[in-house]
């Protein structure tokens, strides 16, 4: 066994004081949004929560889920997400493949093409129109279409399969296969580490969109959850702004009045939580080969 110098303990000590330190930075926060979520809003309202609640309660989520829409809200967003991250990267990756072939004619145009959608838009009136032509305002599809394809997420799929092994492919094509299956028995199975990573994060931006429903939707029935979250919140303020203006109002309210923070705190856990629960299912694939078993050059 290798003894260790006095140096390299010192430095590795180092390195766990600071890791240490980080970790508490990023997970501080979220245990805090915890304790406000479940603490008393009058008492909440004083101050100084840090690790622990001083007056344990459950009125801030019951103020949440007393709304009826939230159970319909909840299902319009599990099917957003689910739907639109499936079918935006698959989309997305088979053009990012087509793009990575060397013999794709016009493959620099379409390229820059495609970065110019990044820095430059129409703006949200021309965009509102469009999606009243395509009659897709008060739609389901309205979250689903406009996210088929991202820029971004194309020129990462781009960047891993011009990495990819030339002879994995080769080796396909002479035993006849075509583009596509090529595509989806060779490249997708050994691009997990990539196809995983960026079906997580356009699922969570799906999770936690709220603007096209606010824009675009005003039935009920099709608001999505954080939509909905955000106007149970601004519903509350208002209400707490009027009562801070009566008096009367406010004693009739009491300890009852759930304050901004608190309930804010309890919308967050409600639109995190679910979320959250995904990373462990996925994060196997971010430090996992990218070629483990294929053929290498």
């Amino acid at each position: 066994m290798k003894v260790q110098s006095k140096s390299d303990i010192i430095l590795q000590a180092v390195a766990y004081i600071v890791l240490i330190l980080l970790s508490l930075t990023i997970i501080y926060p979220f245990w805090n949004l915890i304790v406000i979520s479940f603490n008393s809003s009058s008492d909440t309202m004083r101050g100084g929560l840090t690790f622990y609640t001083r007056e344990f309660t459950f009125d801030n989520y019951a103020k949440v889920f007393a709304d009826k829409r939230l159970l319909g809200a909840f299902n319009i967003t599990v099917l957003r997400t689910v739907i639109t991250t499936f079918f935006s990267t698959i989309f997305t990756a088979i053009f990012a493949y087509g793009l990575s072939r060397r013999k794709l004619k016009f493959r620099r145009a379409y390229s820059k093409f495609c970065t110019v959608t990044m820095y430059l838009n129409a703006g949200l009136i021309p965009a509102y129109i469009l999606m009243r032509t395509l009659h897709l305002v008060n739609s389901f599809w309205v979250f689903v279409i406009p996210s088929l394809f991202s820029v971004w997420n194309m020129i990462i799929f781009r960047t891993f399969f011009d990495n990819l092994s030339n002879g994995l492919i080769e080796a396909a094509k002479i035993d006849g296969a075509g583009e596509y299956r090529i595509f989806f028995s060779i490249v997708l199975p050994v691009s997990k580490p990539v196809v995983a990573t960026l079906a997580l994060f356009t699922a969570v931006n799906q999770w936690n969109a709220w603007f096209d429903g606010a824009i675009y939707i005003t039935d009920p029935k099709l608001m999505p959850l954080p939509t909905l979250l955000r106007q149970i919140l601004n519903t509350n303020a208002a209400s707490q702004l009027m009562a801070q203006m009566s008096s009367t109002a406010a004693e009739q309210l009491g300890d009852k009045m759930i304050s901004t923070r608190s309930l804010s705190s309890a919308t967050m856990m409600v639109s995190v939580i679910p979320i959250a629960a995904i990373y462990p299912f996925v994060q196997k694939y971010f430090a996992s080969g990218v070629m483990l078993g294929s053929i290498k050059e």
